[in-house]
């Protein structure tokens, strides 16, 4: 969002900020010295001796540069942008300071080590070699008294060491903060000095009213009947408060709880919790939704991208498997992922089906009520099956596919045809992208349902049974669920009490959640799939193709795809200015700069395939997942056809995210010239493989992790959603699903809630 507009409109927690008066990463003066080194070789400046170009035929794109000469569009900002360096404040304090809230604390540990070591000399001497050699007294120079070009060269080598895996990971995980901050950063406008230059321009609203107007003409938002925001709460007014919802409450002072009762509490209110609410609320069932996020709407978003990963994102967007081999992204805000997912709705596909069916023993996926769930999902989500106008990127599949004779789909949408919108990443700011939390939990707050948002779930409350009759044998009986305010102004614990419980809190969360309740199952956890995604790019300049108008982030995200014969499917991402700056591959300072030039006319395109393999939830945030090798053969697959997409839609040069920077240059080359460089593409293992080069999986569909299965030797649930272990518990999330489902998960998860919670329902009626 401009600069004005973001003081007239915004939620305030989803605003940028100025530089802060005080940082709490607790690094040292050495530690954070050799950071800011650090940051300045990443990013350094870049004087006219330093200004060659990548390719003597390459003028760099908008804004781009060749020699000493700068290109002449917006050349005063471009200067700035080249000249500028991530050693200047605030970035190496605010990279310090995401890094010491974000990172795993071995993650951490790593960090702090190798800058205590690049802060004396004999460390700095035994990771940088010769070149801290110096004749002058006392002859080893620290890392922070190299030349930049010295510099560079050690990171490089780190980025490619084999022998010491640890050195590669504190090197990805310093690029991918330093980077992060530097384009993401914004002062108390949101502006960042350096988007003009890159060519990137916030979404901004003309007819927005100004700030007294808004302050006079307050807007209901559409849950404001039913939430309850406990960030605005304290001890003393949160009881009240959820008492005014309809809740029967009761302060327990001995325990400092609070305790609700209700016939249904729900963890999550995403795909799965916001279905699950609706049904069970419709039949008439009080229902309490207990969400960790925030609340917020269309008015709310700002489309700036720091603050919105906060806030909308587990973790702020830097979860990642424990290997850091994939980027895994899930929704963290009411509407879970569905608030800030990018449109795509594909019923679940029949020979999906059909596998649940037989192979998996859940009859469920064959039956007509299963077909109809999807078709009740389309009709709530008002799906569209047009576009009235697609984003550049989509027009670049479209067209190198088309060109080479390959079929295109066109994707469904939950929202108008006419949406064109490329920030839905961050937030719907037009409110045209049906989520959960503008569908299916406005139905249930109009039945009384209650939301309770900053809130996160601790444990389950399990009781023994006694005898295993009535509880089909379970020997534990699910009564509610502990959850505590993440405001330190509650001190006390919420006690939620409910006939029944749902958890639906995700296939990353759901599982831990379980396990930390005293559950067993051998399943819950096991099983996880990612549908795991690899990027590849081209590069259309400004000056080719007119017909190809427009920036890669305008436009709806995904409008069309193409599937590569059962092994892939061919989609485009969103690709915000901080993401690409960590995704890019670095490999120096002038080649990164050169990139991000060229950042608004960068078409990406990445390959998703249906992984057979899986991996394991061990803990909050702690994720083990590897490719096995069928994946890893049909990713390669679709990645080549991506490639050859991108050259037939006439980009100038195309390439990879691997770490060597693979990259083509199709200005004048031959067929057999890219055959060539196509043979070479890989997919190769992240940053604790031993191949020199190594990439990054990107992911944002979690499965499998608590499947459904039927019998407890087959999953963690059985085929109506309930625990094997513990009565009344049911699991209504992305983690029920067997296996992957191979195309956007979003109205499979719906309909395999919608029907779970009509059981649910049932049950409770017959009970």
């Amino acid at each position: 969002m401009g600069a004005g507009n973001n003081k007239k409109r915004g939620h305030p927690l989803l605003r940028g900020g100025a530089r802060r008066e005080r940082y709490t990463h607790g690094f040292s003066a050495s530690q954070m010295a050799a950071l800011t080194a650090l940051c300045g070789a990443l990013v350094p400046r870049l004087p006219p001796d330093r200004r060659r170009p990548h390719h003597e035929d390459d003028d760099g794109g908008r804004g781009g540069f060749c020699g000493d000469r700068v290109h002449k569009a917006a050349d005063v900002e471009v200067e700035e942008f080249l000249l500028a360096s991530a050693a200047d404040p605030p970035v190496p304090d605010e990279a310090a300071e995401l890094m010491s809230r974000m990172c795993l604390p071995e993650a951490l540990a790593l960090v702090r080590a190798v800058l205590w070591l690049l802060g004396t000399r004999l460390g700095s001497l035994a990771l940088c070699g010769a070149p801290c050699l110096t004749w002058r007294f006392p002859f080893v120079r620290r890392f922070g008294e190299l030349e930049t070009e010295q510099r560079e060269a050690a990171l490089r080598r780190w980025s490619r060491q084999t022998l010491l895996p640890p050195l590669r990971m504190f090197f990805l995980i310093t690029k991918v903060f330093c980077l992060y901050v530097f384009y993401s950063w914004t002062d108390e406008n949101s502006e960042n000095p350096h988007w003009r230059a890159i060519g990137y321009s916030p979404p901004v609203d003309d007819d927005e009213p100004a700030a007294e107007e808004e302050a006079e003409r307050p807007e209901k938002r559409p849950l404001d009947d039913g939430v309850v925001e406990t960030i605005s709460e304290t001890d003393a007014s949160l009881p009240a408060s959820l008492a005014r919802r309809g809740l029967k409450v009761t302060a327990d002072a001995a325990r400092n709880a609070c305790v609700v009762e209700c016939d249904v509490a729900i963890v999550g209110s995403g795909c799965g919790g916001g279905v699950a609410a609706a049904v069970l609320a419709s039949a008439g069932h009080k229902v309490v939704v207990i969400e960790k996020g925030g609340y917020f709407a269309a008015r709310d978003y700002t489309a700036v991208e720091a603050p919105s990963m906060n806030q909308l994102y587990e973790g702020g967007g830097f979860v990642s498997t424990l290997s850091g081999s994939a980027l895994l992204l899930a929704g963290s805000t009411v509407g879970g992922g569905t608030a800030v997912n990018w449109s795509a709705c594909i019923k679940t596909p029949d020979d999906v089906r059909r596998e649940w069916a037989r192979e998996h023993g859940l009859p469920l996926f064959a039956a007509d009520e299963y077909a109809a769930a999807m078709d009740k999902v389309f009709e709530r989500l008002g799906v569209t099956h047009g576009c009235a106008e697609e984003g550049l990127q989509n027009k670049v599949l479209r067209r190198g596919c088309e060109k080479l004779g390959y079929k295109v789909e066109s994707v469904a949408r939950n929202s108008s045809e006419g949406h064109y919108c490329g920030s839905c990443g961050f937030g719907c700011r037009a409110g045209d992208k049906r989520g959960t939390d503008t569908t299916w939990l406005v139905d249930a707050v109009r039945r009384g349902a209650v939301i309770l948002t900053g809130c996160k779930a601790e444990k389950l409350m399990l009781e023994r049974t006694g005898s295993g009759g009535a509880d089909g044998g379970r020997e534990k009986r699910c009564v509610g669920v502990v959850a505590r305010s993440t405001n330190p102004a509650i001190t006390m614990a919420l006690e939620v009490r409910a006939r029944a419980t749902v958890s639906a809190c995700g296939s990353l969360l759901t599982p831990v959640l379980l396990r930390g309740s005293g559950l067993s199952n051998r399943h819950i956890g096991k099983n996880l799939h990612l549908h795991p995604t690899a990027l590849v790019w081209g590069y259309f300049p400004d000056t080719t193709m007119p017909d190809l108008k427009g920036k890669m982030y305008e436009g709806g995200i995904i409008t069309s795809l193409h599937k590569v014969e059962g092994r892939a499917i061919l989609e485009t991402p969103a690709m915000g200015v901080a993401a690409a700056g960590t995704q890019f591959p670095w490999v120096s300072g002038h080649d990164m700069k050169q990139r991000m030039l060229r950042y608004g006319r960068t078409v990406h395109l990445f390959s998703m395939v249906r992984d057979r393999g899986s991996g394991t939830v061990h803990g909050e945030r702690r994720i083990a997942y590897h490719l096995d090798a069928t994946d890893r053969e049909n990713m390669r697959e679709g990645l080549r056809r991506a490639l050859r997409v991108l050259a037939a839609a006439g980009a100038a040069e195309i390439g990879t995210h691997r770490s060597d920077g693979q990259r083509f240059v199709c200005r004048g080359a031959t067929e057999a010239a890219l055959e060539e460089f196509l043979d070479g593409v890989d997919v190769v293992r992240g940053p604790q493989s031993k191949a020199e080069a190594w990439s990054l999986c990107c992911t944002a569909h979690q499965m499998g992790s608590c499947r459904m299965g039927a019998t407890p030797a087959d999953g963690a649930v059985d085929a109506r959603g309930e625990s094997w272990e513990a009565a009344q518990l049911f699991v209504c999330d992305a983690s029920v699903l067997p296996t992957a489902v191979g195309v956007n998960p979003m109205v499979t998860i719906q309909s395999v809630a919608y029907c779970l919670a009509m059981g649910i329902a049932e049950s409770l009626r017959q009970q």
